[in-house]
């Protein structure tokens, strides 16, 4: 059990809070005072993290993009399938903003507790959103400068130009695109390499931020921890849930069918976490129980697996516009629009990796475009863990009930092209 990076992580956590928050109570104020140094080694810990960020991000984004428009390409099933992909990241993207704020406001973040847990990330405390109209928004889309714009944390505009050379390499011939995207699959492993080595620290940086967070909060910001689990979690965990009912009205499978094809799949991906260990699961149990023909399992599953993360969106949003009202940011619709775009990018980016790498690639860019800190980042991740698992678990609903969903249109055109053949 604690060969799990993620339990090491946890532990780590709980004992920085019971240390930090025995310090505040016993500790004399000398030895308080000394614990600047285990701060530091935490900020230190947190930047290493950071710095990975922009080159990781756009490098990942470049290579997703080329895969998926090499994908679009093979075939017109493929092409829908992307195309049917987009739809529900998009409804998804927007279900989350729209429930995160209906959490938020129904219960709203203990402003004692907030304001503590801020104060030991000795992040910016006030809003850092600034307000700005649709037209600042179009106007800074695409970035004038995209070295300027990496420099300066500029998320959506990197973005932008990421998503549009992503799609320029794809349309370069094979003697110039293997090269090109081959460099930067070795610029994007090696920041991966760093990102490993930075995380196989983390036990040691979680302690050091959780026990800072100790010191100056006690106790009091395990109940906001608690929260956002609580959060993330329901809104992650609904997206199985809207699966299923989409299937059925949808008829494209009966619910009780795909109740049953699906249920050793999410035994399987709630055991493993990886929509990738569970494939063999899916492709088995789509093919035999819901009659799927191997034509299509055989490309759509795999195809969804290495593209398409349904929950990304949903469980990223939720952390993010979590983080933004902690800190008091109050983002208008070009932030909500920005973060949601860039939602879309780092769901492609991002697919494959570890969960606590793609954990902090994916939410952090998100937090950036909504403008709020990302200094407590590590601190969740420690608690990922567990809406992670409801992460696993819509991925692989949303992977079968889109492959169920395009059978079910494959048979309607085979059958309209039966009719009209004379």
């Amino acid at each position: 059990m604690l060969k799990s990076l993620a339990v090491r992580v946890l532990i780590a956590l709980v004992l920085g809070l019971l240390v930090g928050a025995a310090l505040q109570v016993w500790a004399p104020k000398s030895i308080q005072d000394g614990m600047t140094i285990v701060e530091a080694l935490g900020s230190l810990w947190l930047n290493a993290l950071r710095m990975t960020i922009v080159p990781l991000v756009f490098t990942l984004l470049v290579l997703g993009i080329a895969s998926v428009a090499d994908a679009a390409a093979t075939g017109k099933l493929a092409a829908r399938a992307i195309v049917l992909f987009g739809v529900f990241l998009a409804v998804f993207a927007t279900y989350s903003v729209l429930v995160t704020q209906g959490w938020l406001a129904l219960w709203p973040i203990d402003e004692a507790a907030g304001a503590a847990l801020r104060a030991s990330a000795q992040a910016p405390d006030a809003a850092a959103a600034k307000a700005s109209t649709v037209a600042d928004f179009l106007r800074t889309l695409a970035p004038a400068n995209a070295l300027k714009a990496a420099v300066e944390d500029a998320i959506l505009p990197l973005v932008v130009f990421g998503v549009f050379f992503g799609f320029g390499a794809s349309r370069l011939g094979d003697d110039l695109k293997l090269p090109l995207l081959t460099v930067f699959r070795a610029v994007a492993e090696t920041m991966l390499n760093v990102v490993r080595w930075v995380l196989w620290a983390a036990p040691i940086g979680v302690f050091a931020l959780s026990l800072s967070v100790g010191l100056r909060t006690g106790v009091a910001s395990a109940a906001t921890l608690l929260q956002y689990i609580v959060i993330v979690s329901t809104i992650t965990a609904s997206i199985t849930v809207i699966m299923f009912v989409i299937v059925a009205l949808s008829r494209a499978a009966k619910f009780g069918e795909f109740l049953r094809a699906a249920g050793p799949v999410l035994a399987v991906a709630f055991s493993t976490q990886s929509s990738l260990a569970s494939l063999p699961a899916m492709l088995e149990r789509t093919r035999d129980n819901l009659g799927v023909p191997v034509r299509i399992t055989g490309l759509v599953l795999p195809l969804a697996v290495a593209v398409f993360r349904a929950t990304s969106p949903v469980a990223n949003l939720a952390a993010a516009l979590f983080v933004a009202h902690l800190y008091g940011v109050e983002p208008g619709l070009p932030q909500i629009l920005a973060a949601i775009l860039v939602s879309f990018a780092v769901a492609v980016g991002s697919v494959g990796l570890p969960g606590q790498i793609s954990f902090f690639a994916s939410v952090a860019p998100i937090c950036i475009a909504l403008g709020a800190p990302i200094d407590l980042l590590p601190i969740l991740l420690a608690v990922e863990v567990v809406p992670d698992i409801f992460r696993t678990l819509g991925n692989v609903t949303a992977d079968m009930g889109v492959t169920t969903m395009l059978a079910k249109g494959e048979r309607e055109g085979e059958a309209m092209i039966e009719i009209h053949t004379p």
